[in-house]
């Protein structure tokens, strides 16, 4: 089993730093923001989000570090609803960045059953981490669920805690699935943590069938 220490050292794009940072700006606002970098001793991004481009040198560190400075601030509970918000908007701002890349924006899904369309988002969303990032993540079907998995998790890195709460990646799932199915909302829980130590991924569950 991989110690998640393995995962210092990894970067996503410049692009999906300055995503992230911009999602908690239309979440929090500038100014929330820049007192959540200033929290996770992240100054250098005050004023200077990562450049929009693909070169992989946003450190996973500093996903966790602002993960767990949102807690200090806002509480568990409040953190959890800010970053599942963000990770909403993360996924709407990516898509119109990756999108083309992958061909998602151009997909006939309108007349393919709700499985089929499930497993293309979610997979299209892998394949997005694990060709720009270092990010590893795959998918796969069971019966009634599909399972996301992550094994090269930035979210477990310098936690005190670590638990099941990457929230700015279930928000992200979260998004895909209701854009993928016209606005539905699927179940989508995270099931594993790899920072625990007792398993070989970090894991999300999402349903097949939406809640409503």
């Amino acid at each position: 089993m991989t110690s998640v220490e393995a995962f210092r050292g990894l970067y996503y794009p410049n692009k999906i730093g300055r995503l992230c940072f911009l999602s908690l700006e239309e979440v929090m606002g500038q100014n929330g923001v820049k007192a959540l970098l200033r929290l996770a001793d992240l100054q250098q991004y005050i004023d200077a989000y990562p450049p929009n481009d693909l070169k992989r040198e946003f450190p996973f560190e500093a996903i966790s570090k602002y993960s767990v400075a949102l807690g200090t601030m806002y509480g568990p509970r409040g953190a959890r609803g800010l970053e599942l918000r963000a990770g909403r908007v993360a996924f709407s701002l990516g898509l119109k960045e990756f999108g083309p890349l992958l061909g998602m924006a151009d997909l006939a899904l309108k007349l393919m059953p709700i499985t089929m369309k499930l497993k293309i988002v979610l997979n299209a969303t892998a394949q997005t981490f694990d060709r720009f990032s270092d990010q590893s993540s795959h998918v796969e079907e069971e019966r009634g669920r599909f399972v996301y998995h992550i094994t090269r998790c930035s979210n477990c890195i310098t936690r005190p805690e670590p638990g099941p709460v990457f929230y700015i990646a279930r928000g992200i799932l979260e998004e895909a699935t209701a854009w993928v199915s016209g606005g539905r909302r699927f179940s989508v829980e995270q099931i594993s943590c790899m920072g625990q130590g007792n398993c070989s991924s970090c894991a999300f569950a999402i349903g097949k069938d939406p809640l409503e």
